[in-house]
């Protein structure tokens, strides 16, 4: 039987909305969770990015703003949704404006990188919705800037990348002053442990919504790992994009000049490419975003912090120039091809000191990659990669982009990193 979204309970002006953006008919974690989002239950969602997730809380949230019209108090809002990046918080308030294009509602984006002053401002007329990353948000709380006694609904959405970037304390926070009687709902890829705990103290009796197994990776995308010595990755990728099959391309590194450097070498190629990471300006990012987009830019090289804030259709390949520390990264970075029912590629380089972080991925996806040697299409497009009789020495690598590695997940290596000083939870959004 198929499910259209006007038998989901949604008023007409989301239906219409829905048509002007062109959705006919509603995902697995639409068709579960907007109903009991509109019988105002908690809900614990488990869903991959691409999924359709922010329509699935959003629709529902919009209906209920609408509904229930009240007078806007000063540095109050009615909805906060955190989230852990910038560039997720965007998209969220875009898709937001989206939904919401026939009601007359009120909403900001709260991100770090950019002036307070038009946040303040914004706040002090007040809003209906806020997305913000946690680290901004709980900035302006400690100034004296946010309200939160209004507040009938919190959104954690991407709640273990969260974890990864160390906002669970700062989130801790924001929740401790809340009002006890409100909605909540939580959204995450993978449910590790810490985010089942934090799931436990926020939410009243919550529906657990699953529409994939935990820590699964996307099924249409093709999976690919090529053994290649560390100083010799640049060269292999700039083979490889020599592919006119890849039409576009999102290359991952672990670290911020990890990625400048893959960057400046593509360039020198003559691959049009650009860059996002933790050290760019917010207007630098989104300028990087947008010509990727419309295709100015063939490839984008990134950090983990913009693994889940990617949102854009028809990226044919993800490269993994260096393996995640976390293995959960694994799956969110290559969640970034194959969407809206497209297929991919993607093709992890491993040099010697990555094997273990290889195991660690096929033991979280519970399959093996597959070895090739050869270009992205299968065919032998690229020459395999020149062994040097005395390789580069692998060069240092700071602390991963955006956070840092859970301690655990070094003791099952036998070894303790040691990273730089964490940056503020500002910088971090």
């Amino acid at each position: 039987m198929t499910v259209a979204f006007s038998d989901l309970g949604l008023a007409e002006p989301f239906l219409i909305a829905l048509q002007h953006q062109e959705y006919t008919q509603p995902t697995p974690i639409q068709i579960q969770a907007i109903p009991l989002l509109l019988a105002g239950r908690d809900v614990l969602g488990i869903a991959q990015t691409g999924t359709g997730k922010t329509a699935a809380f959003a629709l529902p949230i919009l209906q209920r703003l609408a509904a229930t019209p009240l007078p806007y108090k000063r540095n109050s809002m009615r909805v906060l949704i955190l989230t852990p990046t910038r560039e997720l918080a965007i998209q969220i308030a875009d898709s937001v404006r989206a939904y919401g294009r026939q009601v007359r509602l009120r909403s900001t984006v709260i991100v770090g990188g950019v002036s307070q002053k038009p946040q303040t401002e914004a706040l002090g007329r007040g809003l209906d919705i806020v997305i913000a990353t946690p680290g901004r948000f709980l900035d302006l709380m400690e100034q004296g800037f946010v309200r939160l006694d209004a507040v009938e609904v919190l959104v954690l959405d991407e709640a273990d990348r969260m974890l990864d970037l160390g906002f669970i304390q700062p989130i801790r926070k924001i929740a401790a002053k809340l009002p006890k009687s409100r909605q909540s709902l939580l959204f995450s890829a993978t449910m590790p442990p810490a985010i089942e705990q934090l799931a436990q103290s926020l939410l009243n009796q919550p529906v657990r919504v699953e529409v994939t197994p935990a820590a699964s990776t996307v099924e249409r995308v093709e999976q690919r790992v090529m053994h290649v010595a560390a100083g010799d990755k640049r060269t292999l990728l700039t083979d490889l994009l020599r592919d006119s099959g890849i039409v576009r391309a999102l290359v991952f590194t672990r670290t911020k000049h990890g990625a400048d450097r893959v960057q400046q070498h593509l360039e020198r190629a003559g691959v049009t490419v650009g860059a996002i990471h933790g050290n760019k300006s917010q207007n630098a990012r989104q300028r990087a975003l947008g010509d990727f987009r419309v295709g100015r830019t063939r490839v984008l090289v990134a950090t983990d912090i913009a693994a889940r804030g990617i949102d854009i259709d028809g990226i044919t390949h993800v490269f993994n120039f260096e393996l995640p520390n976390v293995p959960e990264s694994y799956v969110h970075r290559i969640g970034r091809t194959a969407r809206a029912g497209a297929s991919g590629i993607a093709i992890s380089f491993c040099d010697a000191s990555e094997r273990s972080l290889l195991r660690d991925i096929e033991r979280l996806t519970r399959q093996k990659l597959a070895v090739v040697g050869d270009g992205p299409s299968g065919a032998e497009t690229a020459p395999e990669a020149p062994r040097r009789a005395h390789p580069r020495p692998e060069p240092r690598r700071d602390s991963r982009d955006g956070g840092h590695r859970p301690p655990q997940a070094n003791h099952k290596r036998g070894f303790q990193q040691r990273p730089r000083q964490a940056p503020t939870l500002a910088a971090r959004a």
